[in-house]
């Protein structure tokens, strides 16, 4: 018997590291993806490079007490999972075909990214409330993980 962690052990306690750079104040999300069992590319939540981060003075979802999973067009912010796809093709590196570790499941607009980057595996830590995402990713065929069950 081996004391050494799962693979996907491994690469949640990598994300924990990787969504401390977070610079949202309502939730911090990291995003890892993986293929072969090697680190591709790794994103979180924050705002788009070169913009000043949110504060809870300037966060338009706290200012207008907006519900997580609505209205993702008054966030600053990019999710990680968006961040973790672009940081792959800044370098010209493929994910079809991989593995992404997410804090948790992603909403509508990131699944419908993840499925036209080709991920084939999630694997997630929390529920983000947006079923619609469940439903493209079921339809897709894509093998959806909660961590922990």
């Amino acid at each position: 018997m081996s004391d050494r962690v799962s693979w996907d052990d491994y690469f949640m306690q990598i994300l924990d590291v990787v969504k401390t750079r977070s610079t949202c104040v309502r939730r911090q999300v990291g995003a890892v993806i993986v293929k072969d069992n090697r680190i591709l590319s790794t994103g979180y939540n924050g705002a788009p490079k070169g913009l000043k981060h949110c504060t809870k003075d300037t966060c338009l979802r706290l200012k207008n007490n907006i519900a997580s999973g609505q209205r993702h067009d008054l966030c600053k912010a990019t999710h990680a999972e968006q961040n973790a796809i672009i940081g792959a093709a800044l370098y010209g590196v493929s994910i079809d075909g991989a593995t992404i570790y997410i804090s948790c499941s992603p909403c509508s607009l990131c699944s419908k990214m993840l499925i036209n980057a080709g991920i084939k595996r999630i694997v997630y830590r929390g529920d983000y409330p947006d079923d619609f995402s469940l439903e493209l990713l079921k339809e897709a065929g894509i093998e959806l993980v909660k961590y922990g069950e």
